[in-house]
């Protein structure tokens, strides 16, 4: 077991729960990852055996730590250092919520015409 002191929003970054340090502190922040019901400050110390209830944009996660890991790594070497104790319930609704997660990316036919769109639609307004 190390001695030395690791944040939680850290943490979260390292084991891939969050992309970004900063989205893990904006979680925290906004009361998503919590502790035994109540809401965390990003600077919270880490220790093996803290539970915790994380809610994130694609699904939710309950994670028991079972080691730190104080530098981001791959996905398999970042599982080892907890373990997902999700319910069953919320298994079921991560699976439903996953298709319909939102990617960043635009749906198909919204928004800002194409440029075969917009050529068709200067030639429909054209009257000369």
């Amino acid at each position: 077991m190390s001695t030395e002191k690791l944040r939680i929003d850290k943490y979260l970054w390292a084991i891939r729960v969050f992309k970004t340090r900063t989205l893990a502190t904006k979680a925290i922040d906004e009361g998503k990852v919590k502790m035994n019901g109540a809401s965390l400050k990003p600077s919270k110390v880490v220790g093996i055996g803290d539970i915790y209830d994380i809610k994130t944009p694609a699904r939710k996660w309950t994670i028991e730590v079972t080691g730190l890991l104080h530098n981001r790594a791959g996905y398999e070497e970042a599982i080892k250092y907890y373990v997902d104790k999700t319910s069953e319930e919320d298994q079921q609704l991560n699976k439903y919520t996953g298709s319909s997660f939102y990617t960043g990316k635009r749906l198909s036919k919204t928004g800002r015409p194409s440029k075969k769109q917009r050529r068709d639609l200067e030639d429909f307004m054209d009257t000369e």
